[in-house]
């Protein structure tokens, strides 16, 4: 038989990063180098993928789901036609997956907006405005430091009486997302309903 060991405990009291957690639908953006000798280039091309010439080097640029792929032919809510006219400036983002937050106009909470935007989730890459690719947004920071249930308690009082700081002015905001970088896990709070699992939520 196979033996299995104990698995060590983490230590709770580390830091973490409270963020809105923006109501939108999950994307992200997969970037990776092609082998331009193959028909793989022809492949990306015929299902509205972008490829990319940057030097002597060819890259794909994927948009996905929550869950697959998507095309601009099957699309989700408009993000990988987005993809495919912004993929010059994306490449910025470098080889590897790219996740964020697809939200705005005519996507659940809508925010009152009047477009569509891409929020980043990984804020120690790309907090910085003058490093990120200029069609991309992220996530707003609302506290940095130790683990603390009191503060993440109190952060989301905050967000439901200022309302959303990603979309100023919009007081109905979902709630937050806690991200132990201790354990690089992470956690939602909502403002409504956060005792319930989704699937009981009407």
């Amino acid at each position: 038989m196979n033996f299995e060991g104990f698995n060590k405990i983490s230590r709770l009291s580390r830091d973490c990063v409270i963020t809105e957690k923006i109501d939108g639908t999950n994307a992200q953006i997969y970037i990776q180098p092609l082998n331009h000798r193959t028909n793989i280039v022809d492949d990306f091309k015929y299902r509205g993928w972008s490829v990319i010439k940057n030097g002597d080097f060819y890259y794909g640029v994927t948009p996905g789901s929550r869950n697959k792929w998507i095309t601009p032919k099957k699309d989700n809510f408009g993000f990988a036609q987005w993809v495919l006219e912004n993929s010059d400036e994306l490449l910025k983002l470098g080889c590897g997956r790219h996740f964020g937050e697809w939200w705005g106009q005519g996507i659940q909470r809508r925010y009152n907006m009047d477009k569509k935007v891409l929020s980043l989730f990984n804020i120690a890459k790309w907090s910085d405005k003058e490093t990120r690719p200029e069609c991309c947004d992220v996530v707003p920071v609302l506290y940095e430091g130790l683990f603390d249930t009191q503060i993440i308690n109190d952060t989301v009082d905050q967000l439901e009486v200022q309302g959303s700081v990603v979309s100023p002015g919009y007081m109905d905001p979902e709630g937050v997302v806690i991200f132990h970088t201790h354990n690089s896990v992470m956690f939602k709070k909502t403002i409504k309903d956060d005792e319930k699992h989704k699937q009981e939520i009407i």
